[in-house]
């Protein structure tokens, strides 16, 4: 008989902050040259301690070391691709948590094909787009890095990646659309802002990288806390700023600041378990 699936509802959301900020996870961020300092500040911000190892001589020993491990292909070149094999590869060795950011595949064969073959390596959490995620599930993708379809659209596809591959799947959009292919998590916060601040989505991945490492092996949990969190914090961010250079840097500050309560007391999420 299958085991009874847990609510994830606000209170649950609260709980895991809790655990996140008392925990502060190691996360190892194999992640895209654009994006490296602002990963690494949300990342202290919130309270965990950022690892930008990714070279080949290191990288999948370290693995072993961290508590989450992020590979995002927003900047791919040999030697990084190299790196994100072994870093998945000791990530796996160690029993430890990989969130995999397939950015902007579909037009890009190679980074399509690295995609293609991390994506069945067992990552707990795959994150993007809704153009990257219906590329990723055997459609043709968006235009580079932009989505080219609301998140609602890609359900069906995150849907069936998520039972192919046994994990998690994040959809951002205006609404998040996020599911492990038995239930359905829809996250209503945030701002368009985020869309105009070059990184937060690739923060988002490795958010999600460290919240896999305190949920207790339910990684749509981690995905819906990780997502909940930064889009909350949006919410209280742009009520401060004029624009998206000052919503970045209050952004980081709300980050700081956000507590269990206040994350409990301003998300707004809808939950569902799907049909067999």
């Amino acid at each position: 008989m299958t085991a009874a699936l847990q609510p994830i509802n606000a209170p649950r959301l609260a709980t895991t902050f809790e655990a996140f900020r008392r925990r502060s996870p190691l996360v190892q961020c194999l992640t895209n040259t654009v994006v490296a300092n602002f990963t690494a500040n949300v990342l202290c911000a919130l309270g965990a301690s950022p690892a930008m190892v990714d070279n080949p001589r290191e990288a999948g020993g370290f693995a072993r070391i961290a508590d989450g491990v992020l590979v995002n292909l927003g900047t791919p070149q040999a030697d990084t691709a190299e790196a994100m094999a072994l870093v998945i590869a000791g990530a796996r060795a160690a029993g430890k948590p990989w969130v995999l950011d397939p950015v902007a595949v579909g037009p890009l064969a190679w980074r399509t094909s690295l995609a293609q073959g991390f994506v069945v390596r067992g990552p707990a959490i795959v994150r993007g787009n809704a153009s990257e995620i219906m590329a990723l599930a055997g459609g043709s993708g968006g235009r580079g890095v932009e989505a080219t379809a609301p998140a609602e659209r890609a359900l069906d596809a995150a849907v069936s990646l998520a039972r192919a591959q046994a994990t998690a799947v994040a959809v951002s959009g205006a609404v998040d659309h996020l599911t492990d292919g038995r239930r359905v998590v829809r996250l209503s916060n945030g701002h368009a802002w985020l869309t105009r601040v070059i990184g937060t989505g690739c923060a988002l991945g490795a958010m999600m990288a460290g919240f896999a490492a305190v949920t207790d092996d339910d990684a749509l949990l981690a995905a819906a806390c990780a997502t909940a969190v930064l889009t909350v914090a949006a919410d209280r961010a742009v009520a401060r700023s004029g624009g998206p250079g000052s919503f970045a840097v209050a952004l980081i500050d709300e980050l700081a600041a956000m507590t269990p309560e206040a994350l409990a007391a301003g998300v707004r999420i809808a939950s569902e378990e799907l049909p067999p």
